[in-house]
């Protein structure tokens, strides 16, 4: 059995996305050092977040917005005008600096396998090291956690059935009929992207509701206060996402001049050729692309974490990042803060909160 090394500290980050980031500079700008009072963890090998593995024709004209973190501009880490730069280059390059520039010193890759309590401390256990704290700021995002339901007939379909994450290039599948379910954003980019190769059927389960217009901060902050209403319930969250609508682009208008938006419901069963609705309609199908979204990747919190009846986390605070049973944890990329809108925000919140919770000055 392999001797961990062993780090004693007074909060511990998992998760150096923006939000995990964000917590990091409040935590340095209260006053708190990188090591005997702050450690920052993270699964991925390099900085970015979930950015550095997005697919390669999301680019700087397509992503909805990059956020700035506090302190640091994005658009001045940009070292050319041209919009095609890939997403998952131009932000790891940002995080990158930015962690440099700000002194946030991370440890990775390090992916938390789970945290248990015991007496007054957590203990956060890794494949290779150990580490204790007073409190957790836990910013682990979605991104590793993605949600495919189950629906009837599932394992007889003899395609391929992928989810958002696999997503790589429209090329891959040319040739093939797609069927691409969800009505999201990113359902929406690719389902435009795969329609220029190949047929595809798209299937949401509710009616897609398009908006005109710039979706601008008043826009932004009543869709978080939508979310962090559930949460403050103790209810499972909706992502932000889901309470915006879609806009209404140009690419988006090309769509339905192409024929591509004939939405349909959702498939009652999966066949081993395709899928079947309620009224015995068939499609065949060698795809379906599920991007029906992702759920927080809290497992390693299992048993430190109060789960409500339903299924949810009682959420409370000044932005709903601390977890009201158990308030020396608080949830940054959770809820709310679970889109780039409010993790900034909720990194600056948490941050002070479980300070002063922990009477650390």
């Amino acid at each position: 059995m392999v001797n961990k090394i062993r780090y004693k500290t007074k909060i511990v980050i998992i998760g150096a996305g923006q939000a995990g980031l964000s917590a990091a500079y409040h935590l340095k700008k209260q006053g708190l050092e990188i090591g005997p009072d702050f450690i920052i963890l993270d699964e991925a090998p390099h900085a970015g977040g979930a950015w550095q593995y997005r697919w390669p024709s999301l680019t700087l004209s397509t992503v909805n917005r990059i956020h700035d973190l506090p302190g640091m501009s994005f658009e001045k880490t940009i070292e050319t005008n041209e919009k095609e730069v890939q997403a998952s280059v131009a932000v790891p390059h940002y995080y990158n600096l930015y962690e440099k520039q700000m002194g946030i010193r991370v440890y990775r890759p390090l992916k938390v396998d789970h945290v248990y309590l015991h007496e007054d401390r957590f203990h956060i256990n890794s494949s290779q090291n150990l580490f204790s704290s007073l409190g957790i700021i836990n910013a682990t995002g979605t991104w590793e956690n993605p949600y495919i339901p189950e629906y009837p007939g599932s394992s007889l379909f003899r395609g391929e059935q992928l989810h958002t994450k696999d997503f790589k290039t429209a090329e891959y599948f040319k040739g093939k009929h797609v069927i691409v379910v969800g009505a999201g954003i990113s359902a929406i980019q690719l389902l435009d992207q795969i329609s220029k190769v190949t047929t595809t059927t798209w299937v949401t389960r509710r009616p897609p509701e398009f908006r005109e217009g710039p979706f601008d901060d008043v826009a932004g902050h009543n869709a978080v206060a939508m979310v962090e209403e559930r949460v403050r319930k103790g209810l499972t969250p909706l992502s932000v996402v889901s309470v915006t609508g879609l806009p209404l682009s140009a690419e988006v208008i090309d769509m339905k001049n192409r024929g591509v938006l004939q939405r349909l419901p959702m498939f009652s069963e999966i066949t081993a050729d395709g899928v079947k609705w309620a009224d015995g309609t068939e499609q065949q199908a060698d795809v379906i692309l599920w991007n029906t979204g992702f759920k927080s990747a809290l497992d390693h919190l299992k048993p430190v974490l109060p789960r409500e009846e339903a299924g949810g986390i009682l959420m409370g605070g000044r932005l709903a990042t601390m977890v009201v049973k158990e308030p020396h944890i608080h949830l940054v990329g959770y809820g709310p803060s679970a889109s780039t809108i409010g993790a900034n925000r909720a990194g600056g919140a948490a941050a002070r909160e479980l300070m002063k919770e922990l009477s650390i000055h």
